[in-house]
């Protein structure tokens, strides 16, 4: 790990995004409606992002391990995709966007596992910092 020792504790920001792809506007409704089997979708990736962002440093073994003082998990859909909105905060040595896009591809990820019951063109398209 670089040794960050002598660097001062800053507020430190950072925003990913990640954009998964369906292969048809029902697999969205079924999202927003609640009718996927699996369950909740939006949810259950949210509460999966949130674990991923507190364990990026066990995950990563260059990244520094620090307190996660805010996350945001948020969504936006249209008829063919759901795009994952990830901000952190801190107050630390180092910045957090690894978490911040750690946390995006875990929400991904979790979406897609959650929908390929349902839809078999799903896709994460991009993991991307804002």
């Amino acid at each position: 790990m670089v040794n960050i020792t002598a660097k001062s504790h800053t507020h430190r920001l950072a925003i990913a995004q990640a954009l998964v792809k369906v292969g048809s506007p029902a697999t969205i409704q079924a999202v927003l409606d609640r009718k996927v089997p699996k369950g909740d979708v939006l949810e259950v990736a949210r509460t999966a992002g949130l674990f991923a962002a507190r364990r990026t440093a066990d995950m990563m073994p260059e990244c520094h391990p620090l307190p996660v003082e805010y996350t945001a998990i948020t969504f936006e859909t249209d008829e063919q995709s759901i795009r994952v909105l990830v901000e952190i905060q801190t107050i630390y040595k180092t910045g957090v966007e690894v978490e911040a896009m750690h946390a995006a591809s875990v929400v991904a990820l979790t979406i897609y596992d959650m929908l390929k019951p349902i839809d078999s063109d799903i896709c994460i398209a991009q993991i991307w910092m804002v």
